[in-house]
């Protein structure tokens, strides 16, 4: 009969623990998220969309900790998936809906039978995001240590929650009701779920090495960025948006870029292309 008690004279197994730093922020993460969907509930929606972005803060800083404390572990990296689920999938889909897409239950209650369809599409969106951020992170996951790290294949869900926790944000702060901007909010509620799941190229950051001289050109094109930026928001979360939008459009742009026929006859240089599927 197997045991699974050592033998005499066997050492026994040692218990594996976890790193609490990096754990301990990836919980601040979660529950960053879980208060989010609880504020939504309340009806404080710009405190909901802040929520989220506090959520992104901590979520890029646990990563770096434990690479930092060399204190990466097996049982970190998958409890961080499983609260960017909560904190970039659940929240933002959940506060989007109680904000803007429920109000299409309303018309699916007025007894016509043509808005029958109209009727499911809040729900039907929500769950669309919230489907497609699982899908992502799960791509994500089996991907560490094949993809190139220069590039996200698909917007990634923190991204994709930037911009619907911003567009809630950017509004309610303006007073618009989610029921005036409801087909606004489903359009990009789709679009970031989508996008998630994607083959479309974003760019990552991860190669930038700010020891590293860069050109004059460089830094002048930051500065300008940095200028447009600031004629085209007021506040905080018009900011945020506008930096959300460029971002989700990024992709698209750099695949466009890329399809372009270059001088030579060939495709115009662009991202590499994205690892095949399994």
């Amino acid at each position: 009969m197997k045991t699974d008690r050592p033998l005499l004279g066997e050492a026994a197994p040692a218990r594996r623990g976890i790193y609490w730093l990096p754990n301990a922020i990836t919980t601040a993460a979660l529950f960053a998220g879980f208060f989010s969907i609880v504020q939504a509930m309340n009806g404080r929606f710009e405190t909901a969309a802040m929520a989220i972005f506090v959520a992104g803060i901590l979520d890029g800083l646990d990563g770096r900790i434990a690479r930092w404390t060399r204190t990466q572990s097996a049982f970190g990296a998958e409890f961080d998936s499983l609260s960017d689920m909560v904190a970039f999938g659940v929240a933002p889909a959940l506060v989007v809906y109680v904000w803007a897409l429920g109000d299409f239950s309303a018309v699916g209650q007025s007894g016509e039978r043509a808005h029958w369809l109209l009727g499911k599409l809040g729900w039907i969106g929500a769950f669309l995001y919230c489907a497609c951020a699982a899908l992502r992170l799960a791509r994500f996951n089996t991907q560490i240590g094949i993809a190139d790290k220069r590039w996200f294949t698909g917007l990634p869900s923190p991204a994709a929650a930037s911009l619907v926790a911003s567009l809630v944000w950017a509004l309610s702060g303006h007073g618009v009701s989610g029921g005036d901007a409801k087909w606004l909010a489903w359009a990009v509620t789709v679009f970031a779920g989508l996008s998630m799941v994607s083959n479309f190229r974003f760019y990552s950051g991860k190669d930038i090495n700010l020891r590293r001289a860069v050109s004059f050109q460089s830094v002048v094109g930051i500065v300008l960025g940095m200028g447009a930026l600031a004629l085209v928001a007021d506040t905080l979360a018009e900011l945020l948006l506008a930096v959300s939008v460029a971002y989700g459009l990024s992709g698209y742009a750099l695949a466009l870029i890329a399809a372009r026929p270059s001088r030579h006859g060939g495709a115009a240089g662009g991202p590499p292309p994205p690892p095949p599927a399994g």
